[in-house]
């Protein structure tokens, strides 16, 4: 049991790490608004090196263009928080990784930066697979959070699901 993060995420990410592992699969993320969250909560999991490759937090909007190469135009023309800005981020993870999938995420964790088209409680999630159609996999989800820390564990689950095979 870890002291560190809710046994709801751990569990979870025992899950992930287990079932990932008995296919071979790797896996990256690109996380934003959860910070290293699902990272974190993969770690936690003794034989997570087998299962995780790598993990970006590419926070800022800069971050997301140097370490994934979203370009600046998807984001002035999208935002951030947009599957479009997603999906690029899940590429730019696959190019910059060993993984077989990634999961990229983003969103407004709040209190403040919501607006009426993405108020607080907005987080937008993308899937690619190496292999496969390369056809965009994403979804924006609306969460009810009484505060940050509720928006971000919700997304954290979220992302952490989109990882089970």
């Amino acid at each position: 049991m870890s002291d560190l993060l809710p046994a709801e995420i751990v569990d979870l990410a025992r899950r992930v790490v287990e079932e990932n592992a008995k296919i071979g699969r790797k896996v990256a993320l690109a996380e934003s608004c959860t910070g290293g969250l699902v990272a974190a909560a993969l770690t936690e999991i003794p034989g997570s090196s087998a299962v995780l490759d790598r993990g970006f937090v590419t926070y800022s909007n800069d971050a997301k263009q140097q370490e994934l190469e979203v370009s600046s135009e998807l984001i002035e023309t999208f935002g951030a928080v947009s599957i479009a800005c997603v999906w690029a981020m899940a590429q730019g993870t696959l190019k910059h990784s060993s993984a077989d999938i990634a999961v990229a995420i983003s969103g407004v964790a709040g209190p403040d930066g919501g607006t009426p088209l993405k108020p607080v409680g907005t987080v937008v999630f993308a899937r690619a697979c190496r292999e496969g159609d390369g056809e965009p996999e994403g979804e924006m989800k609306q969460f009810d959070g009484k505060d940050r820390s509720e928006i971000r564990r919700q997304a954290t689950l979220a992302a952490l699901e989109l990882l089970l095979p």
